[in-house]
């Protein structure tokens, strides 16, 4: 009987056509693992005088072949990048520490070995202050929902910008942008396209509103998280090794991170306002504003509630004057964690909810970084790669647009993992040359803030991603305003960052 169904053939071609693709994947996938896995072994194996630099150790050449097989695998995506990350650790930590296998460090000639790398260090990765200070925001961001806090602000927040189309779309750029500070830019784009979605329905069919206020949430979101150290994982990155005590020990506390970045971040938001009214004019003048609130969940009660929002409250006032109180943002960061653990807001379940996947990420780059300083790998780069030779402009601002470019294919955290590192030791080795264009600061936060502007594609986002997926958007438009802000905010970020470098305000 079912064969004599008309859609039968249609439904059998269609789950044909699914299998070959499931099956083109995953020869693709096994084809980049392949060129990744030869890339490591012949690098792990070729007499290290084929490198061309002086006194390379054994310890050595094998980082530079992890690093090779963690660029190529983030690049290529065969596997999802925290999985790349952990199989990093996992290799140091059994083949360069000093808790690797016997074998892997006997036999060896006294000084061909070269120096072992610390295994507390590379597991104290995922123990970093840093790595705290996203769970602390992660867990305020899973109270926010539970409560209805972040559904209650936005509704208070947009209020204010009224009914005209125009101030809409102003009111979407900002409180998207301001969410996208302290929650996960994924989360708050995909909350806030919730909330379109009824506003969209009213716009005419055939009018560029509906792409406007569509437009409008990515680009929040990608520009929002430049706000905060939180806002987005390459914030953290350029931050924890401007902050190390062992490296450059700047000390740049939460809160002098906002002072500059966050009125950067709504400066550029204001730009975007401008360029979306121009490509994407409205043609219905007024929109109505409905944004229902969710039920809370089963066994909420009301002074759990109260709980989160005096919580919420305190821990951003103290994240913003971390330098008043003495306080770390890190060591703030805990507060919300030990507050909502006690009172039982964030449960078992709840931690489930975390996304570590993006902590091993980032655990997995500090690794790196770890291994290249450690084992003297980045010191004999920097004497092999005359650095303090090249001219500071190239340095700075080619870093900045390189991390734009290639983070418009990759993962924005994994470009921020392969390029601050590296940048970190060189920039040390001539910050007398770039102290003219605002020292390291520059450089390393320059890096960061190229890769939050690198929304070009669907798929240089999930932001950019979920609002493609509504259909309102071509890739071409996309790109197109995607060119257009990634181009002006590195203009002024640069300006900027060059100027607060110089006058030591950052």
């Amino acid at each position: 009987m079912r064969k004599a169904y008309v859609g039968y053939n249609l439904e059998a071609q269609r789950r044909e056509a699914k299998n070959k693709l499931r099956a083109l994947r995953a020869k693709s996938r096994l084809v980049k693992i392949i060129i990744a896995v030869l890339s490591f072994v012949i690098l792990w194996n070729m007499p290290n005088q084929w490198f061309g630099i002086p006194d390379l150790t054994v310890i050595e050449q094998r980082v530079i072949a992890c690093f090779c097989f963690a660029t190529l695998m983030w690049i290529m995506e065969a596997v999802p990048a925290w999985n790349t990350s952990v199989a990093i650790i996992v290799i140091l930590l059994f083949c360069c520490s000093d808790s690797s296998l016997t074998y892997m460090v006997s036999g060896y000639a006294d000084g061909d070995l070269g120096t072992l790398i610390s295994y507390k260090k590379l597991m104290a990765c995922f123990a970093d202050p840093i790595i705290m200070l996203f769970i602390g925001g992660f867990i305020l961001a899973i109270a926010a929902t539970k409560s209805g806090l972040d559904v209650k602000l936005a509704k208070v927040m947009l209020k204010p910008f009224g009914t005209k189309s125009e101030n809409v779309l102003l009111g979407f750029l900002l409180v998207t942008g301001i969410f996208s500070m302290f929650l996960s830019n994924t989360a708050t784009a995909a909350m806030m396209l919730t909330f379109l979605a009824p506003v969209l329905k009213s716009l005419p069919a055939n009018g560029k509103g509906k792409i406007c206020l569509a437009m409008a949430i990515p680009i929040g979101a990608n520009i929002g998280g430049i706000g905060t150290p939180i806002g987005t994982p390459p914030n953290a990155i350029a931050l924890k090794f401007l902050n190390d005590p062992e490296g450059l020990n700047m000390n740049i506390g939460f809160g002098q991170w906002m002072m500059i970045m966050t009125p950067f971040a709504i400066a550029l938001l204001f730009i975007a306002w401008i360029m979306l009214q121009k490509m994407f004019p409205f043609t219905q003048k007024t929109i109505e504003l409905k944004i229902e609130e969710a039920e809370k969940k089963e066994g909420w009660y009301s002074w759990q509630s109260v709980v989160v929002y005096v919580t919420f409250a305190i821990t951003i006032l103290l994240w913003m004057l971390d330098k008043i109180t003495g306080v770390n943002s890190n060591v703030v960061a805990m507060l919300p964690v030990g507050v909502f653990s006690i009172c039982g807001i964030i449960t078992r379940t709840d931690l489930e909810e975390i996304n570590w996947s993006v902590l091993w990420m980032v655990a997995g780059g500090f690794a790196l970084g770890v291994a290249l300083q450690d084992t003297g790998l980045a010191t004999h780069l920097i004497q092999t790669i005359p650095f303090d030779t090249w001219p500071p402009v190239i340095m700075i601002v080619g870093s900045g647009v390189l991390c734009y470019a290639m983070a418009n294919f990759i993962s924005h955290t994994a470009t921020a993992n392969l390029l601050v590192p590296i940048l970190a030791v060189a920039g040390t080795s001539c910050a007398a040359n770039l102290a003219g264009l605002g020292g390291v600061s520059t450089l390393l936060i320059g890096v960061a803030l190229g890769s939050s502007l690198a929304m070009v594609l669907p798929i240089s986002t999930p932001p950019n991603a979920l609002a493609h997926a509504t259909g309102l958007i071509e890739q071409k438009q996309m790109v197109r305003t995607g060119l257009i802000m990634g181009i002006t905010g590195l203009v002024i970020g640069y300006a900027l960052l060059i100027f607060v470098g110089q006058t030591g305000l950052l």
